[in-house]
């Protein structure tokens, strides 16, 4: 028998604690895993995205959130001076994309950097009419009601 490791899905779906689905959904990054990035619950409804962007400045940086989709993109200018040599390179120096896919009701509520570390702060915000509500078990004559 087989075991299916759902893990590489919850890297990068935030919100989707309990659902599969995403294998339909799922949109790969092609970026091989740059920049490295960290998903933290915090508790039921609030999760925390920490991306490593070392070397970019706020201003290089932009965060949108369309739907159900994060995209978070790294754009440098290009290096004036191309006559660098690298003895080794272990610093990695491009622009990125980075797509997060968002289960319903979660939102970004902020963005910090500190110490090169990009913070992305998301709630899940579930409308009042969609959590559960209790129900009073109540006299019987008002659910065949009264016919005086």
């Amino acid at each position: 028998m087989r075991n299916i490791d759902f893990t590489p899905l919850y890297r990068s779906a935030i919100g989707f604690d309990r659902l599969f689905n995403l294998v339909e959904n799922n949109t790969p990054n092609n970026n091989g895993g740059y920049p490295p990035y960290n998903i933290e619950q915090q508790d039921e409804n609030h999760y925390r995205i920490t991306m490593a962007v070392a070397g970019f400045a706020e201003e290089q940086l932009d965060i949108t959130q369309q739907q159900n989709m994060l995209l978070v993109k790294g754009n440098k200018a290009a290096e004036l001076n191309a006559e660098r040599r690298f003895l080794y390179q272990g610093i990695a120096d491009r622009n990125f994309e980075r797509k997060f896919q968002l289960a319903d009701h979660v939102n970004v509520v902020g963005a910090a950097m500190e110490n090169g570390l990009l913070h992305i702060e998301l709630e899940r915000e579930i409308p009042e009419e969609m959590k559960p509500r209790k129900i009073s078990i109540g006299n019987r004559d008002l659910i065949e009601g009264d016919t005086e």
